[in-house]
């Protein structure tokens, strides 16, 4: 089972969600991931689709209206290692579509998980 602690010794986060607004969460969670060293991208805003992330998806991090998180998980092409749900951006058909495709998901917050687990330097 996937958990926290396993997420956080991860390398490579796409961030689902409105990175450009500074009052907005995933623009937080994006930037406290980049000060802390991890590689990260910005979807929704930045990049269209989650198929535009360079290299592999290790992390999905949903900060997005449920819909929308779901238009992309169905989109994607790529192998996606594991999704983290942040709290208002899961659904039970984003849970059902993790579980049929068997991507590993928790319902969680990176925030937490940062703060929790620091990256060891």
């Amino acid at each position: 089972m996937l958990d926290l602690r396993d997420v956080m010794k991860k390398e490579r986060f796409a961030v689902v969600g409105n990175t450009l607004a500074p009052e907005k969460y995933a623009y937080k969670i994006k930037e406290e991931l980049l000060a802390a060293g991890y590689t990260v991208h910005g979807v929704g805003y930045e990049l269209e689709t989650l198929d535009q992330v360079p290299g592999e998806l290790e992390v999905v991090d949903l900060c997005i209206r449920p819909e929308r998180g779901l238009a992309l998980l169905h989109a994607c092409r790529k192998p996606i290692g594991c999704v983290v749900i942040q709290p208002g951006a899961g659904s039970d058909e984003i849970r059902e579509l993790l579980t049929r495709r068997g991507i590993p998901f928790l319902d969680g917050c990176l925030l937490v998980g940062l703060r929790l687990y620091p990256r060891e330097a």
